[in-house]
């Protein structure tokens, strides 16, 4: 425990606690001369785990990126990507919305699904065999955890390593009580190791904000910031419970994190409202009461002032279905 009652946790928990997918979609792909799939599936998060082979992933807007066999990537934000065996290879499968397969011209196909017990090197030992698994958040804030990763976050073998052995693919294949969580935990361990080795890799070049949790006067702000971002917070109060005056908090946290600590909150809260808009039950004045503000009114204006929309117009745009009494 750290002076002030509050666990101490390191930056990575901090930043996953709470995110879990629910629905994860897994595909295996066993794959031979020329191919190309390109994923318009709207995930926040993705996972490319190469089995077997090399292959080339192009996110939208930027360069290819070779994986070879035992490379984890991490796709992140929901745009569009291209995996393929090489990056002039034309696509000739969209990976859509939950798991949908479909031509270019949007004929449907068969879905590929992971492999069935006994069929794991149906590609023979000269091609490539690739698993993605598609991750949905159905809880906590994902916003921080895509704001600290690039859209193509590749973890090489020799960093780290898939902790899914072929065994544990094989039993998933199984249609049995508890498959889909069975999924869901899958993705997230896959998901937690991965990015453990991606910010503890050499030179990795992590958020200010997460450096900062080693400091012992701001890492226990940020915990209690995130812990509770809900509390009436004051700048007073939070140095009280750091043990440092107003002005060495205000000090040392700007230069460490980037922002002042209220800026820092406000924009967490923000973030937080902006994955709460998306829950399709969730009122304004409820996801106001869960972020801190004290009324609808007063978080639509800061809503709108920190993205440019209205909260409604960010729900219509996300494609969240509208309620009576909740826009």
């Amino acid at each position: 425990m750290d002076p002030m009652g509050l666990t101490s946790t390191d930056p990575l928990t901090d930043l996953l606690n709470g995110v879990r997918t629910s629905g994860a979609v897994f595909h295996q792909s066993s794959l031979t001369g020329s191919w190309a799939a390109r994923f318009e599936d709207g995930s926040p998060l993705g996972l490319a785990v190469l089995v077997r082979g090399s292959a080339w992933i192009t996110p939208q807007g930027g360069d290819p990126v070779r994986i070879r066999a035992g490379d984890v990537a991490v796709l992140c934000g929901g745009a569009p990507y291209v995996v393929a065996d090489d990056p002039g290879t034309e696509p000739d499968v969209v990976i859509r919305h939950s798991g949908r397969c479909t031509t270019p011209q949007g004929e449907e196909l068969a879905r590929p699904q992971i492999p069935d017990a006994g069929t794991w090197d149906a590609a023979g030992a000269d091609g490539t065999l690739l698993l993605s698994g598609l991750y949905t958040v159905d809880s906590g804030a994902p916003g921080r955890l895509l704001a600290a990763l690039p859209p193509l976050a590749v973890i090489e073998s020799d960093v780290g390593t898939c902790p899914v052995s072929r065994t544990t693919f094989e039993e998933i294949t199984r249609e049995e009580p508890g498959q889909q969580l069975l999924l869901d935990r899958t993705l997230d361990l896959m998901l937690i190791t991965a990015l453990r080795a991606w910010f503890t890799r050499p030179g990795a070049e992590a958020p200010a904000w997460y450096r900062a949790h080693s400091d012992p006067v701001v890492g226990p702000a940020l915990r209690m910031l995130h812990s509770d971002p809900a509390r009436p917070w004051t700048l007073p109060g939070l140095a009280a419970r750091t043990g440092v005056s107003r002005a060495g908090l205000a000090r040392r946290f700007t230069a460490l994190v980037g922002r002042p600590p209220m800026t820092y909150l406000r924009e967490q809260r923000l973030a937080l409202a902006a994955d709460l808009l998306r829950e399709p039950d969730a009122t304004l004045a409820v996801v106001a009461a869960r972020v801190g503000f004290a009324n609808a009114f007063a978080f639509s204006a800061a809503f709108k002032r920190e993205h440019g929309i209205s909260p409604s117009e960010y729900r219509m745009r996300e494609g969240v279905p509208s309620r009576p009494g909740h826009a």
